[in-house]
């Protein structure tokens, strides 16, 4: 940066003579810099110190560190011509714009049609900041996270008194308590999945990614990481409000999202294992639709578990308070279904019961002639489209390794070309580089594998390879492939044994605000510069990133040079740096994080 009293520091002086200076400096001492890495130079030192002087590559330094109690501070005063972003009224702090419940109320009940997602006309698109609660503090490390959250973070105490006997939540104090419990497993999730375990392989790592339909608070995700295991969480906002935000808050992935009438956003054959624990959801009505959609995207050999009713219903009607001969139809329902679609019962022991999808299909000759097949030219098209009622058929790619060995093994998918245009060349060419991408963003953000960062999205995640250089039980990566992208990767991200999910960037993302520690955004705008505004896409990241959270963007320069416009108007600290591979690569990084403010205060922490 220019130094006060340097004659270059009039940025309003219109000559060329100071440009042609500063460009004239750069190239000489990076040629200068190349020479003493060759071993013949000695002068190192000073051209970095005269590198940063001439602001070559290197802004001012951020702080990456929490600031839970900082003084706030006046924000940075905007350059001229930049346009500065208010922040939202205080009514829009858990604001979710395609899950909004006044929108949702105008749509049919029917199939929960009006809890899927339903995102505002660009008309009613709000262009201001998302402010944090009062109060607001930076959620505790993991593994206290899963135990302990802020009150003030997400302060909603209906489920302390609807699941009280259930161990759901409790309120103390400040903070809110997760003993671990669940309608179906009140005496902890360890129990629990102790009980699956031993019908279900956890433990050597062959079921590495799960789906938890209807999740509460999101429990039985969060203890089967002691499995090493990573779940996709789902519910629905309704009634128990909070659930996906809590679950978030306790460093658990999650979205908003229902099994309703349309796909799940995931590929087929995704997922090592499927559960439902009082999950509400009507698995024999329509004809088993929603059945056959798990069965789409759970791979061949993976498992489904389905606690509650009406599992073991001659035993529970009472307590349920519902009639024998309904419980008992649906459950033969059911099991009528499970036949079709050709899967095997493994186990019912009290009010659980497990089935596997079989590896192989071919002798499932019942499957064939009850039921129709569905359509598998585009397997991957699963964005906005309706069920269909049909069975996707198996593909069946070849034997998945155990995790962490699959995590940076050739996925199957490449081998056998299933991903048109993928090679294994390709594949290991951009896990090298990746990893030499995330050892350069360390050295900028020293604190990345602090354990600072517990949620961290990949916006356009491409084979997964940042998730995979970033793997760590201190974090998870949720991938995100845009609907948009050139090839559909996510197949291959699951098969790492990872998980994502497909997504528009020109609509918001399905969560609540403030639940993501760390975006990496690698191409994003130049992929979207023909679909939408990069100012959308920013109050987006802006609306999902905690506050203190960290960006890294990477892109063209002079992408990057316009969203470093924009996001000076919407109180981030930034920090450009150059590749890793030198000033001459066009692609450089934006290093951002967002500052500490709340509602009701228009000013900042100063970092």
């Amino acid at each position: 940066m220019v130094t006060k009293g340097n004659p270059g520091d009039n940025r309003n002086n219109k000559g060329p003579m100071p440009v042609f200076t500063v460009v004239g400096l750069c190239a000489f001492f990076y040629i200068l810099g190349v020479w003493q890495r060759s071993g013949f130079g000695k002068g190192d030192s000073i051209a970095v110190a005269i590198n940063r002087e001439t602001d070559c590559s290197v802004l001012s330094d951020l702080s990456y560190e929490s600031h839970r109690d900082g003084e706030a501070g006046a924000p940075d005063a905007p350059e001229g011509g930049v346009k500065e972003f208010k922040p939202c009224d205080d009514q829009y702090i858990d604001y979710t714009p395609c899950h909004d419940q006044r929108r949702a109320m105008t749509f049919p009940r029917e199939n929960m049609m009006y809890r899927e997602r339903h995102c505002p006309p660009q008309e009613e698109k709000l262009y201001c900041l998302i402010p944090a609660p009062r109060g607001y503090a930076t959620p505790f490390p993991w593994p206290k996270s899963r135990d302990y959250v802020p009150y003030a973070n997400a302060p909603y105490k209906s489920l302390t008194v609807e699941k009280a006997v259930q161990n759901w939540i409790q309120y103390e104090g400040n903070v809110f308590r997760f003993p671990g419990g669940g309608t179906q497993f009140p005496q902890g999730a360890d129990a629990y999945i102790d009980e699956l375990a031993s019908v279900i392989p956890l433990d050597n790592g062959m079921v590495r990614t799960a789906l938890d339909t209807g999740c509460g608070v999101a429990s039985w995700g969060a203890y089967l990481f002691k499995k090493n295991v990573v779940t996709m969480s789902i519910a629905p906002r309704d009634s128990h409000e909070a659930q996906v935000q809590f679950a978030l808050e306790r460093g658990v992935p999650a979205i908003i999202g229902v099994l309703g009438t349309i796909m799940l956003p995931f590929p087929s054959g995704s997922f090592d294992m499927a559960h439902c624990s009082r999950c509400l959801i009507p698995w024999g009505g329509n004809d088993g639709i929603y059945m056959k959609e798990v069965d789409r995207v759970l791979r061949p050999g993976g498992y489904w578990i389905l606690s509650g009713p009406p599992i073991s219903w001659r035993n529970s009607y009472r307590a349920w308070q519902r009639p024998e001969d309904e419980l008992e139809e649906e459950q033969k329902q059911i099991e009528d279904i499970a036949k079709l679609l050709c899967w095997e019962k493994r186990h019912e022991k009290g009010e659980i019961a497990i089935w596997r999808k079989r590896l192989n299909t071919d002798e499932c000759t019942e499957q064939e002639a009850q039921s129709s097949t569905c359509d598998a030219t585009n397997a991957s098209d699963v964005w906005y489209k309706k069920m269909e009622n049909c069975i996707t058929p198996t593909k069946t790619n070849g034997s998945w390794k155990p995790f962490p060995e699959r995590l940076n093994a050739i996925p199957s998918r490449i081998t056998s070309g299933s991903v048109p245009g993928l090679s294994v060349e390709i594949f290991v060419d951009d896990n090298r580089s990746w990893k030499k991408h995330v050892n350069a963003y360390k050295r900028v953000n020293k604190i990345i594998d602090s354990g600072r960062y517990r949620n961290i999205m990949d916006m356009n995640a491409g084979l997964g390879s940042f998730a995979a250089a970033m793997d760590s039980p201190k974090l998870w990566v949720m991938n995100v492939v845009p609907t948009i992208a050139e090839k559909a990767n996510l197949g291959v991200i699951f098969e790492r044994g990872l998980i994502g999910i497909y997504h528009d960037w020109c609509e918001a993302f399905s969560t609540y605000p403030r639940t993501y520690d760390l975006i990496h955004a690698n191409a994003v705008f130049s992929l979207y510069k023909n679909e939408c505004g990069a100012e959308d896409i920013l109050l987006e990241m802006d609306r999902i990133l905690r506050p203190e959270g960290a960006v890294i963007i990477r892109d063209d320069v002079g992408v990057l040079m316009r969203v470093k416009r924009i996001v000076r108007g919407m109180r981030w600290k930034t920090r450009m740096v150059d590749n890793e591979d030198g000033p001459l690569v066009s692609e450089k990084v934006l290093f951002a994080v967002k500052q500490y403010w709340v509602a009701g205060d228009n000013s900042t922490s100063s970092l």
